[in-house]
């Protein structure tokens, strides 16, 4: 009984918005940027409790990491947002062909209706609030279904959207996953989802049916290349932190490293040095993260049983051992081969464990990067210009980092998306409010148009006119 309620409020909500989008006139600048302020008011009033919340589900969760990789990063792209807000809804003037001249033509940004926005639970705040600022910011009425992996983040953020927005504008929708499936069957004028490749592929298919557009934030192996004389010590705490950022529940963090054959034990040594260094303890560290529930931990430990089972070189990456009952799992580094079957390198791993793949020269660690689904995220470390200018034109990827980590993602004015695999689409900054806006051509005829030279009858005349015009 509960359930059914639950999708007609939502299909309730879904209609009033869809049928608002088409009767009322456009919200103004001011309107949008008081929903802009709203949001940052509650980010801003209520750190602590959402640090608390998110804590809550993922039994432990760095405040730390929750202030700078969702709290605020949210506000600053909203301060972003809001500085440029005027300048995004303006219409673009565009150059008309001589032909058709004396003419008019220019762009207009409109807000596409109703949109639908799936926000995944390894970053429940941000990952709901980027796309909203960018949908809102467009015009456009919006829905969130967050996900059922954070039930009490979720119940928290619905309380506080629901306190500073009526259903009309922006609606949360929570509850387990048949209700999301549902949500992702309404015919929204655009719907934006982040999570995995597998339920993308579902999302898709979905959408397909109604021909809804769709923007795919997905994941995949995002390698780490380290190129030949680079500084080992630098880089392998850079890519720690990348690595266990949220216990490496971050879709663009370092999947698995590609590093010269000759110093990959090197390599192995200065990552552990760099693991005690930026973590001295786990069990009892309130900023190593835990894993999110135990069926993410148990898959964990499957994919290192797997590569113990078939004779890889497991490595510890840090000397404390976690309690059997805690849902954190210690850092791993897995040495492999090019060729190892493990899922290891198959699967996106979504956890501590940092598979190091060893190559000889740089045509076969690009090679092995391009024989792979093109990943959201590519890191390339070293000071040789043309190396690393030759493997960006090499390879294809969502976005890169040249010698550091997820800076791409931070900088408001990169579009953020995958390609292939990894996603469809972008957003962040104006390409965000592109995404969600309906870029609309407008052509205005002038009285003294000469376009009545190309009316028929056709005959000599006419010929001569379009010889003219194809021979400029």
């Amino acid at each position: 009984m509960r359930m059914n309620f639950e999708f007609e409020a939502m299909n309730a909500v879904f209609a009033l918005q869809k049928d608002l989008s088409r009767k009322t006139p456009p919200t103004s600048l001011s309107q949008r940027r008081a929903q802009l302020l709203k949001l940052l008011d509650v980010l801003g009033s209520k750190k602590e409790a959402l640090q608390a919340a998110i804590n809550a589900d993922f039994q432990t969760r760095s405040a730390h990491e929750t202030l700078a990789a969702e709290i605020m990063t949210s506000m600053q792209e909203i301060h972003y947002t809001l500085r440029h807000l005027k300048k995004w809804m303006k219409d673009t003037p565009v150059k008309v062909p001589y032909w058709l001249q004396p003419g008019r033509a220019k762009i207009k940004p409109q807000a596409l209706g109703c949109v639908g926005i799936i926000v995944p639970w390894n970053y429940p705040l941000y990952l709901a609030i980027s796309p909203l600022c960018a949908a809102l910011s467009a015009g456009n009425r919006v829905m969130i279904k967050m996900s059922e992996q954070t039930p009490n983040f979720a119940a928290f953020f619905k309380d506080e959207i629901d306190s500073i927005f009526s259903n009309e504008e922006v609606h949360v929708v929570n509850g387990e996953r048949s209700l999301g499936v549902a949500f992702s069957q309404l015919p929204f004028d655009h719907l934006f989802f982040t999570g995995s490749s597998a339920v993308g592929k579902e999302v898709m298919k979905v959408c397909a049916t109604n021909l809804t557009p769709l923007t795919l934030e997905l994941g995949g192996k995002s390698p780490a290349l380290i190129t030949p004389k680079c500084n080992l010590k630098d880089v392998a705490q850079k890519i720690i932190y990348g690595k266990l950022f949220n216990a490496g529940q971050t879709c663009i963090a370092p999947d698995y490293v590609l590093v010269p054959k000759v110093q990959r034990e090197d390599l192995l040594i200065e990552l552990k040095a760099a693991c005690e260094k930026l973590f001295p303890s786990l069990e009892a560290n309130p900023d190593f993260s835990a894993i999110i529930n135990q069926t993410q931990h148990t898959r964990l430990q499957r994919l290192l049983l797997e590569a113990q089972t078939l004779k890889a070189t497991v490595t510890p990456l840090h000397p404390e051992t976690l309690n059997t009952l805690s849902r954190k799992f210690a850092p791993t580094a897995v040495l492999l081969d090019m060729d190892s079957p493990l899922s290891l390198m198959r699967e996106e791993i979504f956890g501590p464990i940092l598979p190091i793949v060893a190559y000889d020269n740089m045509d076969e660690a690009i090679a092995f990067i391009n024989a792979k689904d093109r990943p959201l995220a590519l890191y390339v470390f070293g000071q040789d210009t043309l190396l690393i200018e030759n493997v960006l034109n090499h390879t294809v990827s969502g976005g890169v980092t040249v010698n550091g980590v997820f800076n791409h993602l931070l900088t408001h004015e990169l579009p953020f998306g995958g390609v292939g695999q990894s996603g469809m689409g972008a957003y962040h900054g104006k390409t965000g409010f592109d995404t969600f806006s309906k870029q609309k051509s407008i052509f205005t005829q002038s009285p003294w148009s000469m376009a009545f030279l190309l009316y028929p009858p056709y005959g000599w005349f006419f010929k001569k006119v379009m010889q003219f015009i194809m021979g400029k």
